[in-house]
């Protein structure tokens, strides 16, 4: 089973760490094994996403660097028994190569059902590292011109280092604002433009952004949870139709 995910958007602010958790606590519900990596070095924030902030003793450089064991760097949510957490490095500096982060989640990806990659937004070397494990990638952009831009060319980058399986995600969409500013005639033109299937289309809940920062995710769940649900059952391989709330 190719279960190892990496989700990247190209330009910051998608709500694409939103997704990654989202995801995986739909797939956890479903019964799934889930390992959330994060991998925006220096920038990490699933940890205080999930309340696991003061739990992070060890990351992602310390179980290559030696300092841990691998399985020590893995952090089991105090939420959901089935969700595992590792933490990205504090400092940008211990950002590690594409080689040696495959490396270590190749050495982990057999105990999970799923691995769902983080990535850092944009298309320099953090994204890069964050694509060298993946099967397969899910691009995250908003249905506005420089987020669709960025969905471009994170594309291309992903093809040129070897990722082939894509799937577009459009979140935080708000019907009523995207006909009133008109930057597209219909959703099929922002798909065309980003040139990959599209896997998933999420509505605007504000209330996501408000259980993300109070590190309550899988305990307080959003209207728009079906949609998730949706999600996780098409990457398993189900043939469930697209699904929509708004």
């Amino acid at each position: 089973m190719n279960n190892v995910i990496v989700v990247a958007s190209g330009k910051g602010g998608t709500g694409k760490s939103t997704v990654c958790i989202c995801l995986s606590v739909a797939l956890v519900n479903q019964g799934k094994k889930v390992l959330l990596i994060d991998c925006d070095c220096g920038m990490r924030g699933l940890d205080i996403m999930l309340d696991m902030e003061q739990n992070i003793l060890f990351d992602a450089s310390d179980a290559v660097c030696g300092n841990c064991s691998a399985a020590e760097a893995v952090y089991q949510s105090k939420n959901n028994e089935n969700l595992c957490l590792m933490a990205a490095p504090f400092e940008v500096e211990n950002e590690l190569s594409p080689a040696v982060f495959k490396q270590l989640v190749d050495s982990l990806k057999d105990d999970y059902d799923f691995v769902i990659i983080d990535a850092p937004a944009g298309i320099g070397s953090g994204l890069v590292t964050a694509a060298a494990p993946a099967d397969k990638a899910l691009i995250v952009v908003n249905a506005e011109p420089t987020s669709v831009r960025g969905g471009v060319r994170l594309r291309k980058k992903l093809l040129n280092i070897g990722v082939d399986e894509l799937r577009l995600i459009i979140n935080r969409f708000d019907r009523k604002v995207f006909e009133k500013l008109g930057f597209y005639s219909d959703l099929d033109e922002v798909i065309e433009a980003v040139q990959t299937q599209l896997i998933a289309l999420i509505p605007y809940d504000i209330r996501l952004s408000v259980i993300m920062q109070r590190g309550v995710a899988g305990l307080n769940w959003s209207a728009v949870s079906s949609i998730f649900d949706c999600l996780a059952y098409r990457l398993s391989g189900k043939r469930v139709p697209l699904a929509f709330k708004g």
